[in-house]
C-alpha cells in the first residue's frame, strides 16, 4: 500500500470509525488498548503518515520555528550562521518541522513580529544576543517559546551556547605562559554579548595569572580597516608581545593591514585570535585561535526548543566543545 492512504482509508480496512482512528494515533480520547495496538500496528505496517496540515490543526501547533538571522552581520559572519542552521536543519527534520527565516536589522524587529503575530511558528532560535537586546525582549514578553544562541543580562532567558569564556581565558593564559604578558585585544561591538564574554575571559587569565592589563592596549568597537591601520602600526612600535582580536574578521584585517605594511607575523607581531574560520585556515601564517562546533551549538537550540513547545523545563546550557589550536602565529 502506498503512503499516501488516510484516516478514511485505515479506517475502512480495520472496521473502526474516523475518530477511534483518530484517537489511536494521537494518544487522546477514550479507546481500548487492543484497539488502540491494531490501529498503530495497520498504519505502521502500512507506512501511513498523518497530514501536517491537519496534525497541526489537531494539536494547534503550525510546525513551523522561526531562526532569527542578524541583517546586519558582514558576510564573513556567515559561515557561522550557516554552520548553526545545519545544525537546526538536522534536529527539525527529526521531529517533522520547517525553518522560517526572520531577518532582524538593529532594532528593526517588524518582519518578527509579523511571523509572531500571524501565528505562523510554534518557537523561535535567536541567532545572536545583545546587551540591549529588542527581539529577546519582544520575544519574552510575547510568550512564545524561543531560545537564545548567547548568554544573557536576562536570567529568564533559555540561553545555549558555546562556554567563551572559559575558551578565551584558556587561550589568554598559555600565552601569558608564553611570557606574553603585554597583550593587546581587539574586539567588535560593546552591544554585542559575545564580546563581553570574550573580554571578560580575557580579563580572568590577567587575574589568574597576577599579571596586571595595560587597559590603553584594549581596543573595542572597532570594525574600520583604517583606525585598526593605525592601531596595528602603534602596537607594533610599542613591540607588544602580541595581539589577540576577538574573532576572525579582525585577525583577517590585522593580517592583511600587517602585510601592506610590511609588519612581519609572528616576528614582528604575534597575532592569535578568539574564533577560528575558513578565513584563517587559508592564511598564509597558520593563525593560533579557539575552534568551536557551531553545528551543535544550533542542534543543542533546537533540541532544548522542541522540549519547550512540548512543555518541558529546559535550564540554560553552556557546552565546552572547544579546542585551542596553537599554530605558527605566536611562536
Amino acid at each position: 500500500m502506498s503512503n499516501q492512504i488516510t484516516i478514511e482509508d485505515v479506517a475502512a480496512a480495520l472496521g473502526v470509525s474516523k475518530t477511534t482512528v483518530s484517537r489511536a494515533i494521537s494518544g487522546k480520547g477514550r479507546i481500548g488498548e487492543a484497539t488502540r495496538n491494531r490501529v498503530l500496528e495497520y498504519i505502521e505496517q502500512n507506512n501511513y503518515k498523518p497530514n501536517v496540515v491537519a496534525k497541526g490543526l489537531a494539536q494547534r501547533r503550525t510546525f513551523n520555528i522561526a531562526v532569527v538571522w542578524p541583517g546586519d552581520s558582514a558576510l564573513v559572519d556567515l559561515p557561522f550562521f550557516q554552520r548553526c542552521l545545519v545544525g537546526i536543519s538536522e534536529v527539525t527534520g527529526g521531529y517533522s518541522y520547517d525553518i522560517v527565516i526572520s531577518v532582524v536589522a538593529g532594532e528593526e524587529i517588524s518582519n518578527l513580529k509579523r511571523i509572531i503575530d500571524n501565528h505562523k511558528v510554534d518557537g523561535v532560535i535567536l541567532t545572536r544576543t545583545l546587551i540591549d537586546d529588542k527581539p529577546a525582549d519582544y520575544l519574552r514578553k510575547s510568550g512564545i517559546p524561543f531560545v537564545a544562541i548567547g548568554s544573557s543580562l536576562d536570567e529568564d532567558i533559555i540561553t545555549v551556547d558555546n562556554d567563551h569564556f572559559d575558551a578565551c581565558r584558556e587561550l589568554t593564559s598559555i600565552l601569558i605562559g608564553k611570557g606574553h604578558t603585554k597583550l593587546a585585544l581587539i574586539g567588535g561591538s560593546q552591544n554585542h554579548m559575545i564580546t563581553r564574554t570574550r573580554y571578560e575571559g580575557f580579563m580572568s587569565a590577567f587575574g589568574q595569572s597576577g599579571k596586571k592589563v595595560d587597559e590603553s592596549l584594549i581596543y573595542l568597537n572597532q570594525g574600520n580597516e583604517q583606525r585598526l591601520t593605525e592601531i596595528v602600526k602603534n602596537l607594533a612600535e610599542k613591540k607588544v608581545d602580541g595581539v589577540v582580536c576577538m574573532d576572525d574578521q579582525l585577525a583577517g584585517y590585522v593580517m592583511s593591514i600587517c602585510r601592506s605594511v610590511q609588519i612581519r607575523i609572528p616576528e614582528d607581531l604575534r597575532l592569535a585570535s578568539f574564533y577560528n574560520s575558513n578565513i584563517l585556515e587559508n592564511a598564509i601564517v597558520p593563525v593560533t585561535s579557539l575552534n568551536f562546533d557551531d553545528r551543535n551549538l544550533g542542534a543543542a537550540a533546537t533540541r532544548m526548543l522542541m522540549k519547550i513547545i512540548d512543555g518541558e523545563k529546559v535550564e540554560s546550557q553552556k557546552l565546552k566543545n572547544y579546542e585551542v589550536i596553537m599554530k605558527e602565529s605566536t611562536k
